[in-house]
Order: structure tokens, then sequence, then C-alpha cells
């Protein structure tokens, strides 16, 4: 069966007690969710009303309208197909240009993209690894683009707990081949994202829009209801066009108030930890001054959750730069996001559908010139299990 027909009849392989079972318990589902919506709508007015006055929402036009920028968003994706004698592991990261301004006369021809793809020995880490490597390549991506904003999908502070993960991992597991590359290319990985975290660059806006948070930042400071995380709430009490004072990221602190971020730069060879040491120290430095601010561009989009660093939000004519940006690339109700965000999402998500595929290619090439029997290439590159991410 196919994975199309397989997503048109989900029930079909499952029995009809099961569906019947779990078909009864959503009543109960939709009867909390909605009696959660309907306060929410009832509470709305008091809400938005407590937020004006705090006043921490701002117009649009209150930033000015600079010339519509050129933009971009960078996204990545890894996938592991578990094969009997080994793992097909594969990363990507790619840049695709937005919607291009009416008066801009240079353009991106094709996405740009880096790729990695490897037969590794079984391991536990290879995914924490591997996932380390497709977001590298994604930093690089995003400081090279020559465009007035740069767009992430996802937030500012995920690359400290990737790389954080893999930096404790890769000098443990150095017979994997994305250790070996993640090893090789950590100082760059590294500076890339320090440059992100600064932009100190006036010409360039990097910023970073997660689609899912936890984060209560304004929730916490006006006492709304604990199970409503800010982007949720902001989504139904902001008008299009308005957006959120900024202010500082929620950060992890211990119990003397400090913000608790780390690099482990420890494990690594001493030739990398001599360039990787002061890099690790400057980025938790860095992080210190990410900043948040939520917008709702138009109607039809939920508010935007937004994290740059504190030269972009603290510069109102770069501010209005990314606030124009996000608005230009808001150009119809069938995306929920900005055009490249959507665009680079898509182009992502493909490589772990694609990874089958490559197995059948790499298995039939090594059966043209196995010399044994065949069967034992088909039996050694069946695949048993999957492992995707972004």
């Amino acid at each position: 069966m196919s994975a199309g027909t397989n997503e048109q009849t989900p029930f079909s392989d499952l029995p009809a007690a099961l569906v019947e079972e779990v078909l009864g318990q959503t009543k109960a589902v939709a009867d909390s969710l909605l009696a959660s919506f309907q306060k929410i709508r009832a509470d709305r007015g008091a809400l938005r009303e407590q937020l004006l006055k705090s006043g921490r929402v701002i117009s649009e036009s209150s930033l000015g309208y600079p010339p519509l920028p050129t933009t971009c968003a960078a996204d990545g994706s890894y996938a592991i197909e578990r094969l009997l004698t080994t793992d097909l592991a594969a990363a990507a990261a790619v840049a695709v240009e937005g919607l291009t301004p009416p008066s801009e006369k240079r353009h991106w021809d094709l996405p740009r993209h880096k790729t990695f793809i490897a037969a590794e020995p079984h391991q536990e880490d290879t995914a924490t690894v591997l996932r380390a490597v497709m977001l590298g390549e994604e930093l690089r991506l995003a400081t090279n683009a020559p465009h007035d904003v740069v767009m992430l999908d996802g937030t500012l502070t995920l690359p400290v707990i990737y790389f954080n993960q893999a930096l404790n991992k890769a000098p443990e597991a150095k017979d994997l081949r994305c250790s070996q590359e993640f090893l090789g290319h950590c100082a760059e990985y590294l500076r890339a994202y320090l440059t992100l975290l600064r932009s100190e660059r006036s010409d360039k806006q990097h910023v970073a829009l997660p689609k899912y948070s936890t984060r209560r930042e304004i929730g916490t400071a006006l006492g709304w209801p604990s199970g409503h995380d800010d982007r949720g709430m902001l989504t139904l009490l902001l008008n299009p066009g308005e957006l959120t004072k900024p202010m500082p990221l929620e950060h992890p602190r211990d119990a003397q108030g400090n913000i608790t971020w780390h690099l482990n730069t420890g494990s690594l060879p001493a030739e990398i930890r001599r360039e990787a040491n002061p890099l690790a120290d400057e980025i938790v430095s860095a992080l210190g001054s990410v900043h948040v601010f939520y917008y709702k561009p138009q109607e039809w989009l939920p508010a935007l959750r937004v994290e740059a660093a504190a030269s972009i939000t603290d510069n109102t004519h770069r501010l209005a730069t990314v606030v124009q940006g996000l608005k230009h690339q808001s150009a119809t109700p069938s995306m929920l996001e900005p055009y490249p965000i959507y665009l680079a999402d898509r182009t992502v998500k493909a490589l772990a559908r694609a990874i089958p595929a490559f197995r059948q290619v790499t298995t039939q090439q090594i059966s043209e010139k196995y010399g044994g029997d065949i069967g034992e290439v088909f039996f050694a590159m069946h695949g048993y299990r999957s492992e995707a991410g972004r």
C-alpha cells in the first residue's frame, strides 16, 4: 500500500474495536478543549484590555515603513534508515529565497543547500551527532545568505542544546563519519551561531521563528492562565498589524538566578578546543541578549513568535525592516507562516521520504558488483526502522 493511500485510510490496519474505543474517548477530549476555548473567548476582552494597559503592544505603523527587504529562510532535516548490517544516515540544510520585492533586481537563481550522507555502524549516538551537523550547516547557510532578513525555522536557543549534546558524544564516537564531519567543522558551526546571536551587521537581520513554543514571558508577567502559552494567547488578542514590545528571552536559571546555558568543549581534541573555547564563552554570553516579540501580520495568520538579537530589536529601523519583511512574505491564507519558511520546510521534509529511494539505489549499485549470493545483499540492506527529525 502506498504512503498516499495509507494517509487517506488511516484506520485500515487497526482493529475495529480499538478505533471505536479511541473515537469514544475523543468526546471527553473535545469537551475539555471546548470549555477551555469558551473561557478564553469570554475573557478575551478583559485580557486584551489588560495587555493594552500594560503598554506592551505597539502598531507596526509606529516603526515606520523602510523599503521592502530581500528575505530568505534556512531549515534542515536528517533521517536515519536502520538496516540489518548498517545505518544509512543523511542530513540536509537548505536556504530558500522569499518573494522578491518589486524594486529588487538581484535574484537567487536556485536554493542553496548542503548535504551529508554516509553508511554508519550501529550506534545510539548517530542521531545526536547527525542532528548537530544538520543544524551547523543550516547556520552556515544563514550567515552566508546575502539577504536583508534571514529567517530560521526554530528557536535561537536550540543550537546550544544540540551542539552541547554533540560536543559530549562526537569525541566518544570517532568511528562515525558524522562525528568526523562535526568535529572537522565544529569551530565553523560555533562561529556561525555566534554571528546570528549577535547580528552586528546593520544590513543583515537574523531572526528565528519557532512554530511550537511553551514560553510564557508575557503570560507570566501578566498572570495569564498557566495552561496557555504566549503564542496561542496572543494569536487571539493581537489585531493585524500589531506587535508586542521586544523583551528579554526567558532563560533557564540556577538557584542564584544565573543563566545556565553552557557548551561543554572539554572533551574536544586539544587543537579544536583551543578555537572552540572562546567561541563557546561568547555564545553563552550572547544568549543573554536575545529578545523576543510577537507579531500578527495578517488576519489569517497566527501570531508569529520572533526571536532576535538585542542589536536588532533595540534599533527601530532594523526592527521595522524585520516587520516589513515578515508582512510582505505573509502573502496568502493558504500558508500559515511566512513564504520562505514554508518553502524551506517543504523542501527539507522531503528528505525523510526520499531515504528509502536512496537505499534502493545503493542496493542496486551493490548488487551489480557483488560476487556472492545477491540475496545476501538484500538481507543486509533491508530496512527495519526509520528515524527522522528537524
